[in-house]
């Protein structure tokens, strides 16, 4: 990995001000002691790290002395400017503002502004029961801040009989962080229909809604509501769309370098179709966001149909699906090919309407990538067969299936070395070669600074190509077992596979490995 110190700096012919390219920087290279938000947003400027008692300033004017003095009184350092692109330091300094809201200190400004979300639309429900109280409107803004802290995906709030139960979902896994009084629920419930702009007095249908909050100065995070009308009362998710959160680097996805070349080549190709499948919650939409992102340059024209819109990408053309309006993803992908596209992103391919017509983008000179629910890459082309898509189209359309799951990473402050039998690894999937220098399998502990032993999850990847096999295979109606048997063949790493190393690397656990993926 680069690190600070081994920046290649260039020297400017004439002028002699250093100068370098950040376009390639991620904000993990910059180093943690420097970061003076306030110091950044004001300047417009980037403290990179310190050479020979010097700190290094990437500015996009370099002759800006009031910076420099300013960084130097508040650091301690004689700062030295590096000259670099303004476009380039403006992305650079959008995502060190906006990354870690772990971090991300939210104030008691920000806690009114939960408070009062849609004032105006409160005022005109009918509010009978206690939504308005402010110990109802302190709790819930506590729980909503928190999860954003915490970094949760997803909040629960859960009626019983004898109970109220609030989980996050964190990393993956839900864990209870709040039992408030059964009392409560109902009141809590009504405060999150009033913020989302649901009806109160619908008790018996389920309903969906949205908050919009805003966090600091800059980070827009909305709340996606939706309730559940239960035995006990309504139960209400709650899913955090933050595209501050989402690390678009194809560098930390957890790609293999061959399975990282293999998707930057298809990427690249002119036209065709690229396939991710797996789960919800499996990072789909963080892996062809990535894609999208290293594709997204001036020349292209690039359009995506979206349900919902879960990270905003600036210079992409996003609509947001509804159905009950009539923009379905067909009718969506139907417009955007008289929009002149280049790349099309489809969300899911739920029907043969929709694949028919993503099929007839990939073979008339566009990219087009989108998502499926199956299992492993194999059962994707045997989907698109039972969906009603005829085979030589498959076969002639599709050149990338992507398959893919999230594993949690291991503390790596609180890891513990486990002592597994030989034959135990073997009988889990591991071959002789693997087991040969006796590698140190590590196990989740747990401490202060992590969840349970995670902290944090990787990528598991399973790429099949299309190569001409697979395509008679295809065409001669061959099983997912047989087109899996001949991915494998032409080296092809399994799901598990995948997992497997990740395990002699010490970024997970078996046990991990074994929650997320089948042993064969």
């Amino acid at each position: 990995m680069l690190e600070p110190a081994n920046v290649n700096i260039q020297m400017k012919p004439n002028f002699g001000i250093p100068q370098m390219d950040v376009s390639y920087l991620v904000t993990d290279f910059i180093e943690d002691s420097f970061l003076n938000t306030k110091l950044i947003e004001k300047h417009n400027a980037v403290p990179l790290t310190v050479r020979d008692n010097r700190l290094l300033i990437a500015i996009a004017d370099p002759d800006n002395f009031e910076a420099l003095e300013d960084f130097k009184f508040n650091l301690g350092y004689h700062a030295e400017p590096i000259q670099v692109d303004k476009n380039s330091l403006d992305k650079l300094i959008s995502e060190l503002l906006q990354e870690d809201l772990g971090q991300l200190e939210i104030t008691e400004e920000d806690e009114k502004n939960l408070a009062h979300i849609d004032t105006e639309d409160d005022k005109k429900q009918d509010d009978v029961s206690g939504a308005d109280d402010a110990p109802i409107v302190v709790f819930l803004n506590k729980i909503m801040t928190e999860a954003i802290r915490k970094g949760a995906s997803d909040l629960h709030f859960e009626p019983y009989e004898n109970e109220y139960r609030i989980r996050f979902r964190i990393d993956g896994m839900l864990h209870t962080v709040n039992t408030p009084p059964v009392g409560l629920g109902p009141r809590l419930s009504a405060r999150i229909k009033v913020m989302s702009r649901l009806d109160l007095a619908e008790r018996r249908l389920p309903q969906d809604g949205r908050i919009k909050l805003k966090v600091g100065k800059k980070t827009m995070i909305d709340f996606r509501v939706s309730t559940l009308p239960t035995l006990y009362g309504e139960k209400v998710v709650m899913r955090i769309l933050d595209s501050s959160a989402a690390k678009l680097n194809i560098d930390i996805l957890g790609f293999s370098d061959a399975q990282k070349d293999l998707y930057l080549k298809n990427l690249h190709r002119p036209q065709g179709m690229i396939l991710v499948t797996g789960p919800t919650g499996s990072g789909k939409t963080v892996s062809l966001y990535t894609g999208l992102n290293i594709l997204n340059t001036e020349e292209r024209n690039i359009s995506t149909a979206e349900d919902p819109v879960e990270i905003n990408l600036p210079g992409i053309n996003q609509v947001q699906i509804h159905p009950k309006a009539g923009l379905s993803f067909a009718s969506a992908l139907r417009a955007f090919l008289r929009q002149d596209p280049d790349i099309v992103m489809v969300g899911e391919i739920r029907d043969l309407e929709t694949a028919e017509i993503a099929v007839k983008a990939a073979q008339t000179g566009h990219l087009v990538m989108s998502t499926l629910h199956t299992n492993s890459a194999a059962e994707t082309l045997t989907r698109m067969l039972n969906m009603g898509v005829p085979a030589y189209n498959i076969a002639s359309s599709v050149n990338l299936i992507m398959a893919q799951r999230l594993c949690r990473k291991l503390c790596p402050k609180c890891r513990q070395p486990e002592s597994i039998p030989h034959e135990e690894l073997l009988r889990e999937g591991f071959s002789p070669g693997q087991l040969h220098t006796q590698p140190t399998i590590y196990r989740a502990v747990g401490c202060d600074d992590c969840t349970d032993g995670y902290k944090g999850r990787v990528g598991l990847y399973e790429l099949m190509p299309m190569s001409k096999a697979i395509s008679d295979l295809i065409m001669n109606n061959g099983s997912s077992l047989e087109l899996e048997a001949q991915a494998n063949r032409e080296g092809m790493v399994s799901l598990r596979h995948s997992g497997l190393l990740k395990v002699l690397e010490g970024v997970t656990s078996l046990a991990e490995v074994n929650r997320v993926t089948i042993a064969h």
